[in-house]
């Protein structure tokens, strides 16, 4: 078994674009928890700000995502293309939500246990094991092409000035989306936390901070809501939207 918990909030902005799915439930707004079998999907969606309508992106998309039964790789993979396929066709459909996008980020568990992470735009994922937070997932950003090539330092990361543009998102009318699917190098052992997040808790915290967070000795739901609170103490401009997941062997 494996327990979950999550928290989705709007933080200092007027709504919610971001999205939560945990064990089959997709939520906008609140907090979550509870233990799930496998097969079963765990995975964070942020809609694209400064396009129409990332509030239907993001839940349309999970809640398609939630339906996904064939966790093979190959075949997630065709389905993800084919959540990305349906939202832009609901875009061009629709004047108001004309290209509306969203980031999805997170885990398919199969019925073998093997953990499949996948990613699409700059949510991300980490695992937290033995002590120490390392990121997981590949931020699909400007910034983080412009520091691969080394044209910019990591601390540049944090404040250039064009950190906010991502590629191709799930349901951009122009270009398709890259989708960065691979089961989990050095799986997902006893003890490990899983932690999906979007933009605006990981734009404010370091691995270091959240390794911090999660060294105390509270209960997890707790650690996540500190998360959450010292993200916004540092002055988080966006939604806050995070996972964490840990197989409990029961």
């Amino acid at each position: 078994m494996y327990y979950c918990c999550g928290i989705t909030e709007k933080g200092v902005m007027p709504h919610n674009e971001d999205a939560l799915l945990i064990g089959g439930q997709v939520i906008s707004e609140g907090s979550v928890e509870t233990r799930v079998g496998v097969p079963f999907i765990a995975a964070v969606s942020d809609g694209v700000s400064g396009e129409n309508s990332g509030e239907i992106a993001s839940v349309m998309c999970l809640e398609r995502l939630k339906n996904v039964d064939d966790l093979r790789k190959s075949s997630l993979r065709d389905s993800i293309m084919a959540i990305h396929d349906e939202l832009a066709e609901f875009s061009r459909s629709n004047s108001c939500s004309r290209n509306m996008q969203t980031t999805l980020c997170g885990i398919a568990v199969a019925d073998d246990e093997s953990v499949i992470a996948f990613n699409v735009g700059d949510s991300r994922l980490y695992r937290y094991r033995d002590g120490v937070v390392r990121q997981l997932s590949r931020d699909q950003s400007l910034v983080q092409l412009l520091y691969e090539e080394g044209s910019i330092t990591r601390e540049e990361l944090k404040t250039h000035a064009r950190r906010n543009i991502i590629f191709p998102a799930l349901g951009n009318i122009k270009d398709l989306p890259k989708i960065d699917i691979d089961i989990i190098s050095g799986g997902f052992d006893y003890g490990d936390v899983l932690l999906i997040c979007s933009d605006g808790l990981s734009d404010n915290l370091s691995p270091q901070d959240i390794q911090e967070i999660l060294e105390l000795p509270k209960m997890l739901s707790k650690r996540l809501e500190m998360l959450v609170k010292t993200a916004l103490e540092r002055g988080s401009t966006d939604n806050i939207t995070v996972a964490a997941i840990i197989y409990d062997g029961g």
